[in-house]
């Protein structure tokens, strides 16, 4: 669905042709901004009790109980190596609904919901072995700032994280 590593290094680059809609939720992460596909998102809520389950790597906050359904909740600060994450009234939890399961990821604040045009999608750039981008889709130009545009359903069944079932 979403543009592979392939396909975002071709010369006829259309990044907007493989994504289901071209709307993203964009939350912060420290000074920077990033996006997700909005027909991911499920809903937003406020960052809450989260039950810890022991033995869960560091970036897994633990699980909450969402009208029945047990969600894992994933904080994305530690996950990106962002830092030490600190919890306040802007903190929020993205409920996403990804391959028919639910997952939460914690941000520290949500922005909006943009469109992107197909010219303000840029190819993600090449680290080599520097760092690992293979979660990255590419970037959104908005005005003079760029957006990290993540592809949340690689990143979640990816084999360092195994929530989702990999693709």
């Amino acid at each position: 669905m979403l543009l592979t590593q392939a396909a975002a290094t071709s010369e006829s680059l259309n990044p907007a042709r493989d994504l289901a809609s071209n709307k993203f939720l964009i939350f912060r992460l420290g000074k920077e901004g990033y996006g997700i596909e909005i027909l991911k998102v499920q809903e937003i809520r406020r960052y809450g009790a989260i039950s810890r389950i022991v033995n869960s790597p560091e970036f897994i906050k633990g699980v909450i109980n969402l009208r029945g359904v047990i969600v894992p909740i994933v904080d994305m600060r530690i996950k990106f190596n962002l830092g030490k994450a600190l919890y306040d009234q802007f903190t929020v939890v993205i409920i996403l609904n990804l391959s028919g399961r639910v997952i939460g990821i914690v941000v520290d604040g949500v922005s909006d919901v943009i469109n992107l045009d197909t010219e303000q999608l840029r190819p993600a750039p090449e680290f080599g072995e520097v760092i690992d981008a293979e979660y990255i889709f590419g970037l959104g130009a908005v005005e003079e700032r760029m957006l990290t545009l993540v592809d949340i359903e690689k990143l979640m069944s990816s084999p360092d994280m195994g929530i989702l079932e990999q693709r």
